[in-house]
């Protein structure tokens, strides 16, 4: 019986691979130790590791979901106070105060209110003493919130047993001074370059495929397209503004058709281009009018457009190998007298005609409705992503909406009949899935925490769920492709692309 998997080959390893583009770096000569923080990605989180200045091994990793502003270490525990926070665009300094425990990656938010404060500055007065700047609560009327903050200072006899949530609004009254927001980023890459001299910044690997002579295809973020060889050796890299997403090789394996990523602005929703490429070098060589599809890879290996609708990944149903093109469409439901009242349904277009060089585009008139894209009454489910089945079932990963985020149970994989979207299993947890592919016996599935879990394909049991963890350190898996039964490559979170295979 196969219980786990193990990380047989590492691309893209380099020093500090866990930050991606660092934007702060505070070091603790005493203990040999440095902080770094990257930068913070738009609807996704902010990492910050401790590593060791000799080896530079991660001793500890956290992942923040604000911007990160400040650090610093205590003079003599093995303590990391870590200040983060935002303008939230309407009125309020939201953040929190994280007390991280080295020894443990534990981290402890200490600020008591819901929105938490936006800590500018950190500093140790002594062993029992931490002084702080937080931005004001808000800017109602106050335009000077944006260039001050107010001094607090805190003092606990030990900080190691500081309970979470425990600094109340009271703790961080305090003078108002002047509080620049200096950039931090010029002294942080320069600090990671010195000490790493093959740190390059990398983030989330959105797809990956393997070639059938070994080399190996990723896109990720501000990455168009990368080739690396057997050898694990980058033969190319393809930059670009945003990066690329879906990969669908050609059948002679001479060129690659890649999805762009765009992202849209506060109102405007923009098409996602589509690029064929050559895989001797990375030029383009055709290229698709940019609309509102997803590139997907079909059963008999040809490029399809999906239909993706105008607001971007929340319609991206993304089903590969599927013997149909499938998407999601809001419909209005059958027998129903109110018009407005509509569900999202799932879609197919029959593939038409031989596979050809360029990807099959939509034909709306051939559109067929399957079934409804929720099978649970009351739910309202999100799509993620999915595969065909060689017997012809849907196997796709999703969430449930709900307005306070994700609840217990909330995040689904189920398994589907086509005719009439009948549920063969569902698989529920509390995490959002990131990835999903299959093999003739076992569904792969990613999720944002770190975990991969392996669950029978024929009735959805759990084979085996493991963290994933790359020198000791757990990192998100981003793209999984399976390349044979048992075997398969993972892209995460900082960039790296991991050969897998079960044991």
């Amino acid at each position: 019986m196969t219980t786990s998997f193990s990380v047989d080959r590492i691309f893209g390893d380099r020093a500090f691979a866990e930050i991606g583009d660092p934007v702060l770096a505070v070091p603790d000569e005493r203990r040999d130790l440095l902080a770094v923080a990257g930068r913070h990605e738009p609807g996704g989180t902010t990492p910050v590791g401790v590593y060791g200045t000799g080896d530079l091994a991660c001793h500890a990793l956290v992942r923040s979901p604000y911007p990160v502003h400040a650090m610093a270490f205590h003079p003599t525990l093995p303590l990391l106070v870590i200040g983060t926070g935002r303008y939230d665009g309407g009125y309020f300094f939201e953040g929190q105060l994280l007390l991280l425990h080295l020894g443990t990656s534990r981290a402890v938010p200490l600020i008591e209110n819901e929105l938490g404060r936006q800590v500018l500055e950190l500093a140790w007065l002594d062993e029992q003493t931490l002084r702080l700047v937080v931005a004001p609560p808000d800017d109602w009327k106050d335009k000077s919130a944006h260039l001050e903050g107010h001094v607090a200072v805190v003092r606990k006899p030990d900080w190691t047993t500081v309970p979470e949530r425990s600094l109340t609004g009271d703790d961080l009254i305090g003078p108002r001074v002047p509080a620049p927001r200096p950039d931090g980023s010029a002294v942080a890459r320069r600090t990671v370059t010195e000490l790493g001299a093959d740190w390059e910044p990398r983030r989330n690997v959105r797809a990956v495929e393997a070639l059938a002579d070994g080399r190996i295809l990723a896109t990720l973020d501000g990455v168009r397209l990368e080739c690396r060889l057997p050898s694990g050796e980058r033969a190319w890299g393809v930059p670009d503004e945003e990066g690329g997403r879906e990969i669908v090789v050609a059948r002679d394996e001479g060129s690659a058709w890649v999805e762009l990523r765009r992202r849209p602005g506060m109102c405007d929703a923009v098409p996602w281009p589509v690029v064929q490429l050559s895989l001797a070098d990375g030029s383009q060589l055709d290229a698709v009018p940019p609309s509102f599809v997803s590139l997907v890879r079909c059963a008999d290996g040809r490029p399809a457009l999906a239909p993706a609708g105008r607001d971007g990944l929340r319609n991206r149903f993304h089903v590969r190998r599927g013997s149909r093109v499938y998407f999601q469409r809001t419909e209005r439901q059958p027998g129903r007298r109110n018009p407005r009242r509509r569900e999202p349904w799932v879609m197919a277009l029959e593939l038409q005609g031989p596979p050809t060089a360029r990807p099959d585009e939509p034909h709306y008139a051939a559109v067929q409705r399957m079934f409804p894209f929720s099978w649970e009454p009351g739910e309202t489910h999100i799509a993620g992503p999915g595969i065909e089945t060689a017997e012809g079932t849907l196997v796709h990963a999703g969430t449930v909406y709900h307005g306070q985020g994700l609840q217990p149970g909330g995040s689904f994989v189920v398994r589907r009949e086509t005719t009439d979207g009948r549920p063969l299993w569902v698989f529920r947890t509390d995490r959002g899935p990131t990835a999903l592919d299959a093999d003739p016996a076992t569904v792969y599935v990613g999720y944002d925490d770190g975990e991969v879990v392996a669950l029978d394909l024929g009735d959805g049991t759990v084979r085996w769920r493991q963290y994933l963890t790359v020198g000791g350190v757990f990192v998100v898996p981003t793209a999984l492709t399976v390349t044979a039964t048992g075997r398969f490559l993972i892209g995460t979170d900082d960039g790296r692309i991991l050969e897998c295979s079960t044991v």
